[in-house]
């Protein structure tokens, strides 16, 4: 008898006299808990599953990895066991909460205050929850490049070397010349650092974020009234921003490139987006804007908008505009500022984008 033969009989079995016919009785194998553990992470791989090994602690990996050095074979009967086992236990588990803060803290990410997250951090004494580096991965190229110029070039290099490849690309494309060319070499130079250095790196860049001051508001100011001025009456907005001209014409610029208006629309809106446009906006307020238009730039969003639907339905928005007559200012920019507002919300709703806004364009003054 084999050593294979020797491994694959049961651990158990009845006493069976000589000549007696009837089957034998076998046994599970007893196993402890890493013994089973093993026996399910390798049924798992040997069915296809992709098993995240890699997420657990590695004194664990290592346990596991060496308790499956220890198996050999397993018969069939401790097999059924073994899973029968572990899907009863899984039956019976109600709910499953994250072991330690740090794990508490991801999944209660977006749920609680960034305060309160940074506060329990920091009495805690709790690196961030999770990966370093899917934090940084999820900055915006201007934030990524304002760190890796903060940084040494080594540093640099293997914050690059992390970027998923179109990100690292843009990087690149965002810095200055000399920067981004000693950033490309020093890549070179990052055959031979260690797993750890790159974790220490990755919290080291990490804890720059939490040392930033939480900010109240998401947007830019100038976004943020660029936004209420979108909303308020053209005169109100005329002597809003002649004040804010004299006070401070840097920010005034700032506030005039983010509003948009109705007579907008040509330069920042594609040509093959009005259809999307004109179904989004509701019938009687477009009819009354179109019709309202009596400003230069008013007029040229209209020519726009119809010049890009079908020549049918053009001359039927003409006719309708015919018959609505004379518009009171105030219905015809309550009217433009809902077209706008159907605009705004398609572009933050990613179903279309703005074009880059014409650089000499002081329509909104």
């Amino acid at each position: 008898m084999n050593e294979l033969t020797l491994s694959a009989m049961p651990t158990h079995a009845a006493a069976v006299a000589p000549g007696m016919t009837h089957d034998v009785v076998r046994v599970p194998r007893d196993l402890d808990s890493a013994a089973k553990a093993a026996v399910i992470v390798r049924l798992l791989m040997s069915e296809g599953e992709d098993v995240p090994i890699d997420a657990l602690p590695e004194d664990l990996q290592a346990k596991l990895t060496s308790q499956m050095g220890q198996m050999g074979l397993v018969d069939k009967v401790t097999l059924d066991a073994v899973v029968t086992e572990f899907t009863e236990a899984l039956d019976a588990i109600g709910l499953t909460f994250p072991r330690g803060l740090a794990r508490a803290l991801e999944a209660l990410d977006g749920k609680i205050s960034p305060q309160t997250a940074r506060r329990l951090r920091k009495e805690a004494g709790v690196r961030e929850a999770g990966d370093p580096w899917q934090r940084l991965t999820a900055l915006p190229v201007a934030d990524l490049a304002q760190m890796s110029q903060a940084e040494s070039v080594e540093v640099a290099a293997v914050l690059l070397s992390k970027l998923p490849t179109k990100k690292a690309a843009e990087l690149l494309t965002s810095l200055p010349g000399p920067r981004a060319r000693r950033m490309s070499y020093a890549v070179s130079l990052t055959s031979k650092v260690t797993p750890e250095a790159v974790d220490r790196i990755g919290l080291s860049l990490a804890a720059q974020l939490d040392q930033k001051p939480i900010e109240a508001f998401d947007s830019d100011p100038s976004e943020r009234l660029g936004e209420i001025l979108n909303q308020s009456t053209a005169s109100t907005r005329d002597d809003m921003l002649s004040a804010l001209q004299e006070t401070d014409a840097s920010f005034a610029e700032q506030v005039r490139r983010s509003i948009f208006l109705f007579e907008h629309i040509p330069a920042r809106v594609a040509t093959g987006d009005i259809p999307t446009i004109l179904r989004a906006v509701d019938a009687t307020d477009l009819i009354t804007a179109l019709a309202a238009a009596s400003s230069d730039g008013d007029k040229a969003t209209v020519d726009y908008i119809l010049s890009n639907i079908s020549s049918r339905m053009a001359d039927g928005y003409r006719e309708e505009m015919a018959e609505r007559g004379k518009i009171r200012q105030e219905d015809g920019e309550a009217a433009m500022s809902a077209v706008v507002s159907a605009v705004r919300t398609l572009v933050q709703d990613g179903t279309i984008a703005f074009q880059d806004p014409v650089e000499d364009d002081d329509s909104a003054s």
